[in-house]
């Protein structure tokens, strides 16, 4: 079973250079909102990874420029997790403008977990292993 979710976004003034194009710096913020969109359905906040005393930090975050967002855009932000034994959270998303269906840009997350001490941990914690036993992955 695909677990996905999506993020409806709009492109404010504060986002976009001075060619009111969305500026680089703005598309992990969407990506962002997209993983607290996924968390809510799903049951995986980062509120969920405190209370079991971790972490999970990005580790490598990969964007792909495709077409513009420019001020104003009204943009879907599509997520996926993807399923993997290592110790870590994968997401791949692809952001959609609106109006035209175009594909604007392609993106991947890698979360890792650390514990309280910041110390990286290289088994899934026992409430991921749960949390996969429950969605089937």
């Amino acid at each position: 079973m695909e677990l996905k979710a999506s993020k409806d976004i709009e492109v404010r003034f504060s986002e976009v250079d001075m060619m009111k194009v969305a500026w680089h710096g703005s598309y992990p913020l969407y990506l962002e909102d997209a993983r607290e969109a996924f968390g809510e359905k799903y049951g995986l906040t980062y509120q969920g990874y405190l209370d079991n005393r971790f972490f999970a930090p990005i580790v490598d975050l990969e964007i792909k420029y495709r077409q513009p967002l420019r001020h104003g855009h009204k943009a879907r932000v599509d997520i996926v997790y993807r399923p993997t034994e290592a110790a870590k959270i994968i997401f791949d998303y692809e952001i959609h403008d609106l109006e035209t269906g175009k594909l604007c840009s392609t993106a991947r997350t890698i979360q890792v977990f650390m514990d309280m001490d910041y110390q990286l941990v290289l088994t899934n914690p026992s409430f991921f292993e749960e949390w996969k036993k429950k969605w089937q992955q």
